[in-house]
C-alpha cells in the first residue's frame, strides 16, 4: 500500500495540496484533491531536477 504525505508547504492554501508518496522506490506526487486522478513519478534524478528548478523560481506554480 503507498502512504501519501501531504506537503507542508500545502498547509496554508485552500486547494494548493500536493501530496509525495513515501515507501515506493520511485517517488510519486499527486494533487490531494484528486486521489485517483494522474500522478507524477520520479526517480531520485528527476526528483533533484525538478526541486532544484522551483528552489531557483525557474517554474511558474501559481
Amino acid at each position: 500500500m503507498i502512504q501519501w504525505r501531504k506537503s507542508s508547504h500545502s498547509q496554508g492554501g485552500e486547494g494548493e495540496c500536493v501530496e509525495v508518496s513515501t515507501n515506493t522506490v520511485d517517488t510519486l506526487i499527486r494533487d490531494s484533491k484528486d486521489p485517483e486522478g494522474p500522478r507524477l513519478t520520479l526517480g531520485r534524478t528527476g526528483l533533484t531536477a525538478l526541486l532544484g528548478q522551483i528552489k531557483a523560481g525557474e517554474l511558474d506554480l501559481s
